[in-house]
């Protein structure tokens, strides 16, 4: 028995280093992505994100022959370096609808969530998963009222009604459960416990008319974080906001688009401070809040947009800010391709200026991608991006960029091969 002894003392060292090492199965362990300060973080550096959206894929998951468009889509977005895709985790009522009634779901289309989420593991992307539409797309808050009226108990026909009725926010706190405590049926891994999950978003682009000051649609966002934080205290969260300053706010005079920015019932720093929020959210669309602007004035709002949420995310939030959809549309009368190219390039600069920094400015997610054969999900901002080679060209650049400001290109395996022949 002597020389056994030792033998399995190597092999006890060896197995230990292994597991402390993060290994599980061949492939390391993926960790969650937190936030310190102004910055996320990842293993020990900071984060800077580069990624895109496709608020599709839950939708093609469900029937096999267009199933194979998210992994399709999910590698080409690993080829240009992205790591966060933001996509929709609801569908509310209507065509493959996730909950088909409040507290009723779909296990086919759960199933297929299931699939997005082990796809971007796959693939070495991260999900930013949006829990609620305030539009009327995919159910929304609309078809919360609805389902409220429908049997009796809503307090009202308006789609406000969905932040302050009681009996929508408790069909909304049993949606998130149920979301939150799913068990991938792939994966085996609960979604709260999944890092793959880079973030929750709890509602697409808020807005409260009934309630300019602000308070109706404060109250639900401090209600609805505190009660996810209860259940999932790994995952950051963020509230879906398109960035618009509130009537109390100086900035509404100075950098909202125009007066009925001010006018929505939400407000961007406000609405951010909430003690739940991880960070803020911004949206970037001159081309739908103003009417008459030309490219290149647009191209200046943009850059005043931008340095004021990020002057905000530094001063008044001390969180990162994330901006979460930006586009500029094909159907702007003086429209050239040349010019998508240079308005991305002015927001991914800011932004990389912004990472050298060590500023709040923490990353871009472009809206929106698509592959072949989706002109039915596309809109005027869509891009399949290998189609358009200086688009696919500047998306990989960024990646490379925001890497080298924090080592991951020399760290991370991905952007070693994506990078290592990039300026």
């Amino acid at each position: 028995m002597g020389p056994v002894i030792p033998i399995l003392g190597f092999l006890t060292c060896a197995a230990f280093m292994y597991l402390s090492l993060g290994f599980r199965g061949g492939e390391p362990e993926v960790g969650f992505v937190s936030r310190n300060g102004t910055q996320f973080v990842l293993d020990g550096k900071p984060l800077y994100v580069n990624g895109w959206n496709s608020y599709w894929f839950m939708d093609h998951a469900v029937n096999d022959h267009s199933r194979h468009r998210v992994g399709a889509m999910l590698q080409a977005g690993s080829k240009m370096g992205l790591t966060v895709c933001r996509t929709w985790a609801f569908n509310d009522g209507g065509y493959n609808a996730l909950q088909i009634s409040p507290g009723r779901f779909d296990e086919r289309v759960f199933k297929a969530l299931d699939h997005v989420i082990a796809e971007a593991k796959t693939h070495g992307v991260r999900l930013l998963l949006s829990l609620v539409n305030n539009l009327q797309a995919y159910g929304g808050k609309t078809q919360y009222v609805n389902w409220a009226w429908q049997e009796g108990v809503g307090l009202s026909s308006s789609n406000d009604s969905f932040f302050f009725d009681p009996s929508i926010r408790r069909y909304f706190k049993n949606y998130l459960t149920v979301l939150l405590t799913r068990k991938n049926s792939i994966t085996g891994i609960e979604y709260r416990n999944d890092p793959t999950i880079f973030a929750w978003e709890l509602i697409n682009e808020p807005r409260c008319f009934t309630d300019i000051s602000g308070d109706t649609l404060q109250d639900w966002i401090n209600e609805m974080t505190a009660f996810i934080k209860s259940i999932d205290n790994k995952h950051l969260l963020t509230v879906g906001l398109e960035g618009f300053y509130g009537p109390k706010s100086p900035k509404r005079l100075t950098v909202n688009p125009e007066r009925w920015a001010s006018e929505l019932g939400s407000d961007f720093v406000r609405n951010s401070e909430s003690p739940n929020i991880d960070f803020a959210s911004v949206h970037i669309y001159p081309d739908h809040w103003f009417h008459d602007q030309g490219f290149e004035d647009k191209v200046k709002f943009v850059v005043k947009w931008m340095l004021s949420h990020i002057e905000d995310g530094d001063q008044e939030l001390k969180k990162p800010v994330l901006f979460t959809e930006f586009g500029l549309s094909n159907l702007n009368k003086d429209y050239e391709p040349s010019q998508r190219d240079r308005f991305y390039r002015t927001i991914f600069d800011l932004v990389y200026k912004s990472a050298k920094r060590k500023r709040s400015g923490a990353g871009t997610l472009v809206w929106q991608f698509l592959i072949q054969g989706m002109e039915g999900f596309n809109d005027d901002f869509g891009i399949v991006p290998w189609e358009k080679k200086s688009i696919q060209r500047l998306m990989t650049e960024q990646s490379c960029r925001l890497a080298r400001v924090t080592g991951r290109h020399l760290q991370d395996k991905k952007s070693r091969e994506i990078c290592s022949h990039r300026p």
